[in-house]
């Protein structure tokens, strides 16, 4: 892949991560004049501009009144001493500092407080502002709409207004011909002024960049300091997004085993039509004259084993009856 072609497929990761800096390109947009940037009514010397975040009426929209107790000095716009190589008209960014200066003289410029990119989305270098817009539209990118499903309902674009991520004005930045997907823009979330909050593109309060809007033409030079105040020697772009990795597709639960009781044990059948057991043969009488008992012999098997038989008892003939059940002495 060449060079061009990694900027070009970076340039659109980084267009598509851009939350709040995503636009509907139907918005008609403003060019100011060519002329130099409007520094006349500015005071010249360093000096806090009071009445500034009072409510401002639009043409399209009202603007609201910022409480500006609750927003800290040091990003209230104010001039100041500045020392600057950079010609009349450049806009500096700080993002350390979380400050935006429009230079208007020799030593001089009028500052901004901003909120800047979060950790990841923080970039620097050198761009030109090719568009202006007012009021403009808002898209949410695909991958927000994944995280917010709330958001789905803006999914061809927030229409312009008080509320809008994008507020009420936006200056388009690009490198070299190439929009990155930066932008100057405006936010109703003053109270994010000063911290580090968005997803690359430079916040102002709307008074702020109502101001700016209309203090600097198309073609203005923009530089975005390194994060140690430095000046850069080239456009530091973040690392496009990763590519979340794929959910592991849900299996459907198995269905529970079906658990088949084992049956009882039954007993032994009974058999109607068996043979009836056989009588243990009788033991001959004492009168008998045989020596021994024969075994029977079973005609069926036994359904039991059968106990071992005693030995045959020995008989003694007796030739006169028996006295006492013995035989007498002759």
């Amino acid at each position: 892949m060449s060079h061009i072609a990694f900027r070009l497929f970076a340039a659109t990761a980084l267009s598509l991560s851009l939350a709040a800096c995503v636009t509907d390109p139907s918005v008609t947009s403003t060019t100011a004049s060519s002329s130099a940037v409007r520094t006349g009514d500015l005071p010249k010397e360093a000096k806090l501009i009071e009445g500034v975040y009072s409510a401002k009426a639009d043409p399209q929209f009202n603007v609201p009144a910022v409480p500006v107790e609750k927003v800290p000095q040091e990003y209230q716009r104010q001039t100041v001493a500045y020392e600057t190589d950079q010609p009349v008209g450049t806009i500096i960014i700080n993002p350390s500092a979380k400050h935006l200066y429009l230079v208007t003289g020799k030593g001089r410029a009028v500052r901004y407080g901003i909120a800047v990119g979060k950790a990841g989305f923080q970039w620097s270098g050198e761009a030109l502002i090719t568009e202006r817009k007012t009021w403009p539209t808002w898209t949410p990118p695909k991958e927000m709409i994944a995280r917010k499903p709330e958001l789905a309902k803006w999914e061809k674009g927030q229409p312009g207004g008080p509320t809008n991520p994008l507020g009420a004005r936006a200056l388009y930045l690009t490198t070299n011909g190439v929009d990155y997907g930066y932008r100057i823009h405006g936010t109703p979330e003053w109270q994010s002024i000063g911290k580090n909050a968005s997803s690359g593109c430079i916040r102002m309060i709307n008074q702020d960049v109502m101001d700016l809007f209309d203090r600097v033409p198309n073609g203005t030079k923009v530089v975005v300091l390194n994060a140690d105040g430095s000046m850069p020697k080239g456009l530091n772009l973040p690392p496009p997004p990763k590519k979340a990795a794929p959910k592991p597709a849900v299996t459907p639960a198995a269905a529970p085993a079906i658990i088949v009781p084992k049956p009882a044990v039954m007993p032994a059948p009974v058999i109607t039509n068996a043979a009836p057991a056989v009588a243990p043969a009788a033991t001959a009488p004492a009168s008998s004259v045989a020596a021994t008992t024969p075994s029977a012999t079973p005609s069926a098997p036994a359904a039991t084993a059968a106990a071992p038989a005693p030995a045959a008892a020995t008989v003694v003939a007796c030739s006169v009856a028996l006295v006492n059940g013995a035989c007498p002495t002759n």
